[in-house]
């Protein structure tokens, strides 16, 4: 009889030399270049088309339910299963199944990227939604692959450190396509900024073709099945794998997870429309997000990562539920004062801050909560959980704005991460029941 190990391994702890030489690894290097692939598409079909959307005169109300096009990424653990079973001819020979598959959803996100650019919101908004979904599905397919390759390429130890640089790049990515894309649209047109965000996916592409193989665990491709045992092992049996490693225990992770991010994932859908109705442009904006918001990226998704090197993921779990509820308030004030760009500033870095810190313990966690065996579908269904309350509630923060307005709109959000707060106390007691139990199993057979 053997015994699985129902908890997450702690990060080693390490002085702060050590964890900043660990970001200058080959296969963090890479990582960042993934994670910048993997952000771009985000805000192309969230902040940055509702900027677009609300410029043509579509109201809060529409704009909010294109939220619901994040489902993609809600459910993409549906999927996540074909990922890690089905090749992709001629691609996977050359360089792995990960990678492969990255470079085929890279090639979709650029093909319905430069499809949006064709796009005429103010009459012809169900073209817009039904390209911004296949955006999404793409994007989220990327994202599965993106996710898996990072367990598999680094050790325990690394991916603490791996997400911090998927952090990274991911953000870098979510700028580039806000400001980027808001002053290409300012100085020439709507079209040509999708056109040119398109032509970015070819970064990703490129690294997944040829970037030097850096994985530190070889994936083995499961074993051709019947249909039904097919759907057993690589549906059920994830699932039922992580049921059974965590017991009662693995309710409270997924509602926590489920709760982490709806402070975020609400008010993220009325930023752009606060924006525009402030009388903010789109240069203005986007100057703000690459300069000061860039930085303020970096440096929370850094502190992110030597956070996790230095203490236990309870506390890091809390400080990050904290930041991000609490610079959600910052908008309220925002949307109570003049269009200053002093103001907007201190909103936008504030909030990138904790932004990118809570997003970078949080993929940590959720990587540590894995087995190997089950990579992609596992933690396809994490990010699922951690998206669905958020998302579904945020197809209605356009109704909610027309309700009671930015600031107490803004407010309410912030309150939306105490429930998360809470349930880090009982994790916390989970947690070291679990560990308790597997000190006193018996070891397991040499």
């Amino acid at each position: 009889m053997t015994t699985e190990p129902p908890a997450p391994e702690e990060p080693p702890k390490r002085s702060l030399r050590e964890a900043v030489a660990l970001y200058l690894r080959p296969r963090a290097l890479v990582m960042l270049i993934f994670g910048f692939s993997a952000g771009l598409p985000f805000y192309l079909i969230f902040q940055t088309l509702s900027i677009w959307l609300r410029e043509e005169g579509v109201s809060r109300g529409e704009i909010g339910l294109f939220a619901w096009a994040g489902f993609a990424f809600t459910f993409k653990f549906l999927w996540a299963p074909v990922l890690d079973r089905v090749p992709v001819p001629i691609l996977e020979r050359m360089i792995g199944r990960r990678r492969a598959w990255m470079a085929l959803a890279q090639l979709s996100v650029a093909a319905t990227l430069l499809a949006m650019s064709f796009a005429d919101p103010g009459t012809n908004l169900v073209y817009v939604a039904v390209v911004a979904v296949a955006i999404a599905f793409a994007s989220a397919t990327q994202d599965i692959a993106v996710d898996a390759w990072r367990i598999e390429a680094g050790t325990d130890e690394e991916q603490g450190v791996l997400a911090a640089m998927y952090q990274y790049g991911y953000r870098v990515g979510i700028l580039v396509a806000s400001a980027g894309a808001l002053i290409i649209a300012d100085a020439v047109n709507w079209a040509f900024a999708y056109q040119a965000m398109a032509g970015l996916m070819m970064i990703g592409f490129a690294t997944a073709l040829f970037a030097p193989k850096v994985e530190a665990r070889q994936h083995v491709a499961p074993p051709r099945l019947p249909p039904m045992q097919a759907l057993k092992e690589s549906v059920i049996g994830p699932f039922m794998d992580f049921l059974k490693r965590y017991g009662g225990a693995a309710v409270v992770i997924l509602a926590f997870i489920a709760l982490f991010r709806i402070p975020d994932f609400v008010m993220g859908y009325m930023t752009g429309p606060l924006y525009v109705d402030l009388g903010y442009d789109k240069t203005e904006i986007g100057v703000i997000r690459s300069g000061a918001g860039m930085i303020a990226t970096m440096l929370g998704v850094f502190l992110g990562g030597v956070l996790l090197l230095r203490v236990s993921f309870m506390p890091a779990l809390l400080i990050g539920v904290a930041a991000q509820s609490a610079t959600n308030l910052l908008y309220s004030w925002l949307s109570l004062m003049p269009a200053k760009s002093l103001y907007l500033a201190i909103a936008v870095v504030v909030d990138n801050i904790a932004y990118g810190m809570a997003g970078t313990i949080l993929i940590a966690y959720m990587s540590s909560l894995t087995n190997a065996a089950f990579t992609a579908t596992q933690y396809a269904l994490f990010s699922s959980f951690y998206a669905l309350p958020g998302k579904f509630v945020g197809g209605f923060s356009g109704f909610m704005v027309d309700a009671m307005g930015y600031a107490w709109f803004f407010a309410l959000t912030a309150l939306m991460g105490v429930p998360a707060a809470g349930l880090i106390y009982f994790l916390s007691r989970s947690e070291r029941r679990l560990r308790r139990a597997a000190s006193d199993a018996p070891p397991q057979p040499a």
